[in-house]
């Protein structure tokens, strides 16, 4: 494709994410229905710039005042401005002297809020949470795209073997430093195609995810429930630890994400899921199993504001109400599958946020009003699961508490209880 058609397009999908009215990569997969002939390195090029323009929105947009033409095309211009081909080839030459200009600027110069690229809101939360150095390395940390992780099944392989089938590839990767079941790729290759992807040795999962499921650690033949299971990438990975053994109930509001789980469970090889769509969390279907689980691992619904390197659109989608709203929402569903546990049975409620009202606020209060549930340390689960150096995982209140620019993960959250006999 021509430079300056590949400039065009940008603008067009800069200008359809930046009315951030659905998520992102929704509106960037409608995108791309719309324009089928482009090709795969183009996508992947087009949907990079997208989610840079939402990155650096505030600075970006500072930047783009400047200047002739409509702002999205300007945009368009910083966020291919380590392609020297494709600016060379695309912009005029007013555009190419403009995008001098403004790159010569000293970032380190401008107010704050242009630097981190955040809310108001969201950055006093952190600044509130974090030293000035951690706060800036989380920054910059939000200001990159994140890794490929994946979780190999150990049902079908071992890491070492999936290690060398990527290195007979000549695909990098390498071990996850925490997760015993994890392997980190830099890059982002095209592994569906692959036979270890095909067949159900790997799947894709933040270590941090993967960390949720080994804090739930099911054992062969127990009664286990993964209360809100969206797509299915924890309730794979505690079937593979249930050794496809027992009964993992996967429950979640929306069927279409549970549709997503089918093909995902199709190649894992387990068949002892059972999915199903509740209505609200005191579905009947929750009410029959109560008092019967051995283990509930509650992913809640959260504001996912842990995942920006990967929804950098969340950051401006959230708001501090929706927040409140959400909190609510959380507390229910962690009373309504606290119910669900036998005498001795292990509650895990995790978020992928890094707001305490979210997180600790709902821990505490959970804590509170149920003396029957036992708080326990994560970083002794966690052992427990086999996962090394937990102790850097886990809070002086013995939280799960997962920090991307500390531990290369998304941020997440996890309490853990287990209730008394």
């Amino acid at each position: 494709m021509h430079p300056n058609a590949l400039l065009d397009l940008t603008t067009q999908l800069i200008r359809d994410v930046l009315k951030l009215d659905a998520p992102a990569d929704s509106l960037v997969s409608y995108f791309f229905r719309q324009h089928k002939a482009l090709g795969q390195r183009e996508r992947h090029a087009l949907a990079e710039t997208a989610y840079a323009v939402l990155r650096q929105r505030l600075l970006w947009g500072h930047l783009a005042q400047s200047g002739h033409g409509p702002q999205e095309r300007r945009l368009a211009l910083l966020a291919w401005q380590g392609q020297p081909h494709v600016l060379k080839n695309g912009a005029t030459a007013d555009e190419l002297a403009w995008l001098e200009r403004t790159t010569a600027i000293d970032r380190g110069a401008l107010p704050d809020k242009l630097r981190h690229n955040l809310p108001d809101w969201l950055a006093n939360r952190l600044k509130d949470q974090l030293p000035e150095a951690d706060f800036w390395a989380l920054v910059d940390t939000f200001s990159a795209s994140a890794p490929l992780d994946l979780r190999v099944n150990t049902l079908k392989s071992k890491r070492e073997a999936v290690l060398e089938a990527l290195a007979a590839a000549e695909i990098a990767a390498e071990p996850t430093p925490y997760s015993p079941l994890g392997i980190r790729i830099p890059g982002k290759p095209a592994l569906q195609k692959m036979p270890i992807y095909t067949e159900g040795h790997v799947e894709v999962q933040d270590e941090g995810s993967q960390l949720l499921a080994l804090l739930t650690n099911p054992k062969r033949g127990e009664m286990v429930v993964d209360f809100c299971a969206g797509a299915g990438g924890k309730t794979l990975a505690l079937g593979a630890l249930m050794r496809n053994t027992g009964r993992l109930y996967a429950f979640d509001v929306s069927a279409h994400r549970l549709d997503n789980l089918k093909p995902r469970l199709a190649r894992s090889g387990l068949s002892n899921v059972y999915s199903s769509q509740i209505a609200h969390e005191n579905d009947d279907r929750i009410k029959r199993l109560r008092g019967k689980i051995d283990r509930v691992l509650v992913d809640a619904p959260c504001s996912g504001l842990g995942t920006l390197r990967r929804n950098p659109d969340l950051k401006w989608r959230q708001s501090p109400k929706a927040v409140t709203e959400l909190e609510a929402k959380q507390t229910a569903i962690l009373a309504s599958a606290a119910r669900l546990l036998k005498d001795g049975g292990r509650l895990v409620y995790a978020t992928c946020s890094i707001i305490p009202d979210e997180n600790e606020g709902i821990a505490d209060a959970f804590s509170a009003a149920h003396p029957d549930f036992e708080p326990l340390n994560a970083a002794e689960a966690l052992e427990a699961a086999g996962v090394s150096r937990a102790q850097e995982l886990v809070t002086p209140a013995g939280h799960l508490r997962l920090w991307p620019h500390r531990h290369a993960t998304d941020g997440f959250f996890a309490a853990v209880w287990q209730k008394k006999g």
